[in-house]
């Protein structure tokens, strides 16, 4: 049986990617900040919720101990916890972004650690962003050319980065970044673009089940690797 955790999958990408790793056979751990509306999603996949905030230590640190003690192992963890950071850009607004969408995948990560070491076939998958790509904000003809996601976007380089540097120094877990396709969530509701969060799922899935001659530290997309 595999073990899976995926962080803010109590709606959107994660949602729907736990959905699909459940009808594979997984073992899914919700994480969640807020506990309602973990349990709530929870409930509704059949899958385990544990309350895991990623910008808070000891939320992590709990969340892992609760997996260890639960099941002894880590198979797969996906980084899905995001926000926007859009709006106002200052400080405050700036460290919230990074916090959430890099610092929190060293937090996790690092408590994971321990854990996806007992498996025989880890895979930490990060669903990043081409909106933090240099070639695609650059391309006119890519929509992230004109996104005005300043922070979101910096901060999603910072998450295919920490992607590449965990794959290199360790060799043992196979870390790859995701751009999962525009998608109609509540973090896009307010650009009204977007294809159904099931079907930006299929290439998180895709990467969360790969075998071990899969490859590590990369960014990809459902079509192949994506240039960043």
């Amino acid at each position: 049986m595999t073990v899976t955790l995926i962080t803010g999958a109590n709606k959107g990408i994660g949602f729907e990617t736990a959905k699909q790793l459940l009808a594979l056979g997984h073992v899914v751990y919700v994480g969640a900040r807020d506990v309602e509306r973990g349990e709530k999603a929870a409930a509704a996949l059949g899958a385990r919720f544990v309350r895991l905030d990623v910008t808070d230590d000891a939320s992590v640190s709990n969340a892992l101990a609760t997996i260890d003690s639960a099941e002894g192992r880590l198979d797969v963890l996906v980084h899905n916890a995001g926000i926007l950071g859009d709006g106002v850009i200052d400080g405050p607004t700036a460290l919230r972004a990074f916090d959430t969408n890099a610092v929190g995948i060293v937090r996790v990560t690092e408590a994971a650690l321990p854990l996806l070491h007992k498996s025989s076939n880890p895979n930490v998958v990060t669903v990043s962003s081409s909106a933090g790509s240099f070639w695609a904000v650059t391309n006119p003809d890519r929509p992230e050319f004109g996104l005005p996601l300043a922070l979101y976007s910096a901060s999603k380089s910072a998450a295919t980065m920490l992607t590449v540097q965990y794959a290199k120094s360790q060799p043992r877990i196979r870390f790859n970044a995701v751009e999962p396709g525009t998608t109609a969530t509540d973090l896009t509701a307010a650009f009204g673009i977007g294809r159904a969060p099931e079907v930006s799922a299929r290439v998180v899935v895709r990467m969360a089940t790969l075998d071990a001659d899969g490859p590590t530290g990369t960014f990809q997309d459902e079509n192949g690797e994506v240039l960043w």
